[in-house]
């Protein structure tokens, strides 16, 4: 009974740190919205296309996902970095042709390890009319790496002056241009003919080198193309960024999988598990955006020593966060029907769909929870805590888990999203704990 009450009475107490969070953390959120609205179009112009399309892109993205989630990983350590060292008073402006260049050896091997993996297509047991499709895919989104890590690099730049406005809104930009791009080359307009899963990919490819060359040509003048590239930067951002690479890897792995596991069943399952992702993706942004901020914010204030800060930052992140994904299960819970039918209509699709929903719903609170444990650590510079929580939630527990309900008790996609959503409760516990240990051994230094 006492819960709003408390709630509205922090609020008023800490209102300084919930504008502060708030206006960091709205920008980045519609950019984050805007990346998973882009992959939410993919997936309606699919799904409205044919079933069998939607599988393949669904897998597809699961294979090339799990391989350059660890590429972006590596770059989000240039705003945790750089945002301490502005924190320390320390100039930060001569990191930026550094962080350009390590940006596009990250971009070139990616592409690369991306593009080989449809060699491995064959060997992975999926329906054989979906395998060119996904072949396909694969080939052409590749060399979209260019475009998606120039942008995510001069981002996460800018992100360490709390300049999040203009990347972000590149992002919002994009999502209408390559909903346009996706209808023109899947179902074909005038001369363009249908292309189906290709004319997806096509539209991933261009709409992702756009936003790299906008970004670069922001920052352009910002560049001395003449400094030395800082070897010792690189080597830093490798070792802090590692670990959140891996940690994003385990996650996005974990899911992927059971689009992969789920796809060697039946395409469908594939379908339906994405249509789910991408819902539950869709709410996540908010708190994902939340911690990005609170990463930042946490980080600053670890680097100029003010443990009072980063208390009362963290403790606003949870209560924006954690009300957000509450509302939002509660929707997801109440409207099943409704929010699936935005994707499709497909009645097979439906009955598969409708007992998870509840699951997904839990799912996202848990999800809410962790996000936010882990933006206080990723500000603290403990990346390779943030790595091993999500191993031991997702495979130590997750899999364990997913193994009797899906193998033993035969409940396929539901005994899946089951296991998924124990792993993240498990998680955030465990980022919670660490997180509290960090910062009462920091607060005892000053």
């Amino acid at each position: 009974m006492n819960v709003i009450p408390n709630i509205a009475g922090k609020y008023k107490e800490n209102k300084y740190y919930f504008t502060e969070l708030l206006v960091l953390a709205f920008p980045i959120l519609i950019g984050n919205l805007g990346h998973t609205l882009i992959g939410a179009a993919d997936i309606l112009v699919a799904a409205k296309y044919n079933i069998d399309t939607l599988a393949a892109i669904s897998i597809a993205n699961s294979i090339l996902f799990s391989i350059f989630i660890f590429a972006l990983g590596l770059l989000d350590a240039i705003s945790i970095l750089l945002s301490n060292f502005r924190g320390a008073k320390c100039k930060i402006k001569k990191y930026l042709f550094s962080s350009l260049i390590f940006s596009l050896i990250i971009a070139s091997l990616f592409t690369v390890i991306c593009y080989s993996s449809k060699f491995l297509v064959d060997y992975m047991g999926f329906e054989l009319k979906l395998v060119p499709y996904i072949k396909e895919y694969i080939s052409i989104v590749s060399f979209s790496m260019f475009g998606m890590f120039l942008f995510q690099g001069m981002k996460q730049f800018l992100q360490a002056y709390e300049i999040v406005k203009l990347p972000n809104f590149i992002i919002f930009c994009s999502v209408f241009v390559n909903l346009v791009l996706n209808i023109v080359f899947v179902f074909g307009i005038g001369p363009i003919p249908s292309m189906g899963a290709k004319g997806a990919a096509i539209a991933t490819l261009i709409v992702r080198t756009l936003m790299g060359i906008v970004l670069f040509l922001f920052v352009y003048k910002m560049i001395d193309f003449k400094a030395k590239i800082d070897f010792s930067y690189m080597k830093q951002l490798i070792k802090i960024g590692s670990p959140i690479g891996v940690a994003l890897m385990l996650e996005f792995l974990a899911f992927n999988i059971v689009t992969i596991l789920s796809g060697r069943e039946a395409g469908i399952y594939a379908a339906v598990h994405n249509i789910l992702t991408t819902i539950s993706s869709s709410t996540f942004m908010v708190p994902l955006s939340v911690a990005t901020a609170l990463a930042v914010k946490v980080s600053y204030n670890y680097g100029a020593n003010n443990p009072t800060n980063v208390k009362n930052y963290s403790l606003a992140a949870y209560i924006m966060g954690m009300t957000f994904m509450v509302f939002a299960s509660a929707v997801l819970i109440m409207f099943p029907a409704a929010i699936i039918n935005i994707f499709t209509n497909d009645f097979d699709v439906m009955q598969i769909a409708m007992p998870i929903v509840v699951i997904a719903g839990m799912f996202q609170v848990f999800d809410g929870f962790q996000v936010i444990s882990g933006g206080i650590l990723k500000g603290f510079k403990m990346t390779k805590i943030v790595s091993l929580c999500v191993f031991t939630g997702y495979w130590l527990v997750g899999v364990p888990v997913a193994y009797v309900l899906v193998w033993k008790y035969s409940l396929s996609l539901k005994g899946y999203w089951i296991a998924l959503a124990v792993s993240l409760l498990f998680m955030g516990i465990l980022q919670a704990s660490f997180a509290k240990y960090k910062y009462s051994k920091f607060r005892s230094k000053n």
